[in-house]
């Protein structure tokens, strides 16, 4: 456990490394306070984000915007119908030493191999290669030709995904799913922030971004989330949350009626560390149960499997988990 006095010391310090980074996202982004914010919690969870929603809602921009305020390595990949596993991880090609005449493979490095990958579009590749990233993204390793290769600390998968064209995409396997911590759904901006994002973009303004954190500190930042305590009645308070997402030990009606498969363990994992990371940006040594029912959203909305009276009714996940928060 945290020693009080260091714990104060370095809570302090990663809200001003948050209130930093958050200034300098906002130098470039308009609004979006909660995603700024749950990517942050996510970053230092260690946990992947899926950012979904309609075209032209700077998600791509948000995702750059932060690897460029955080001093790590950034690759970005375009995901399209043709796109190979091997053109994410790497291959292995034949190489020949011209003085001993000696054929070996060699293993070249795919784009998967930095801190911070942005998957664009991610549901325009078909399931096959979208697997490629299943063992990054869990293990934080890439195997080829039966070898393994380590990928380097601290890495993050921020994938984006358009909920509205769905000719030419493909549904993301729940597999791949599960191991997105947090799913976002990124919403209009009001009025007045639009106007000040027609304002920023249209004129020859041009900001500079400044680092804020390199990859030790962040590494620290995650083991400092790691070592705040939890109280069991939290603990109980997640575990039953994410215990009535399933329909076999619900004990609500509408869980029973509209899903097929609730969450798994690693939603209860996740719903934890989350309250950790928002407890200490918020000044606090503990998570309380306000800080599960905040992000209990972007954590479980992807995780229900809704069945054909859910779809036939027009029932959404985010219904579900606020009628199970409530309840």
């Amino acid at each position: 456990m945290l020693v009080q006095d260091q714990a104060i010391e370095h809570i302090r310090e990663l809200r001003e490394k948050y209130d930093r980074f958050k200034a300098e996202v906002h130098k470039v982004i308009i609004g979006q306070d909660d995603i700024i914010e749950q990517l942050f919690i996510s970053i230092l969870a260690k946990g992947h984000c899926l950012l979904v929603g309609v075209p032209g809602l700077a998600k791509t921009l948000l995702v750059s915007t932060f690897a460029n305020v955080l001093d790590l390595k950034f690759n970005r990949i375009q995901f399209t119908p043709d796109l190979m596993p091997s053109d994410i991880t790497g291959t292995e090609i034949l190489e020949e030493d011209m003085a001993t005449q000696h054929k070996s493979f060699k293993f070249i490095q795919g784009p998967v191999f930095a801190n911070v990958i942005l998957a664009d579009e991610i549901n325009r590749t078909p399931p096959k290669t979208q697997s490629a990233l299943l063992e990054a993204m869990q293990e934080h390793q890439v195997t080829s030709a039966g070898k393994k290769y380590r990928l380097d600390e601290p890495f993050f998968v921020l994938a984006t995904q358009n909920p509205i064209e769905q000719e030419g995409t493909y549904p993301l396997p729940e597999a791949q799913l599960d191991r997105f911590m947090f799913n976002l759904m990124i919403d209009y901006p009001t009025p007045e922030q639009e106007k000040q994002i027609v304002k920023s973009t249209t004129s020859s303004e041009k900001h500079t971004l400044e680092k804020v954190l390199h990859a030790k500190e962040l590494i620290h930042f995650q083991d400092l989330v790691r070592q705040a305590p939890v109280a069991d009645n939290v603990i109980d308070y997640a575990v039953t949350c994410v215990g009535n997402t399933r329909p076999k030990t619900s004990r609500l009606e509408d869980v029973k009626q509209y899903i097929s498969w609730g969450a798994g363990p690693r939603a209860s994992q996740y719903l934890i560390l989350a309250a950790k990371v928002r407890c200490l940006l918020h000044g606090r040594f503990t998570p309380e149960i306000e800080d599960i029912k905040q992000v209990a959203l972007p954590v479980l909305r992807h995780r229900l499997i809704l069945n054909f009276s859910a779809e036939a009714e027009g029932i959404k996940p985010d219904q579900l988990v606020e009628r199970l928060l409530k309840a």
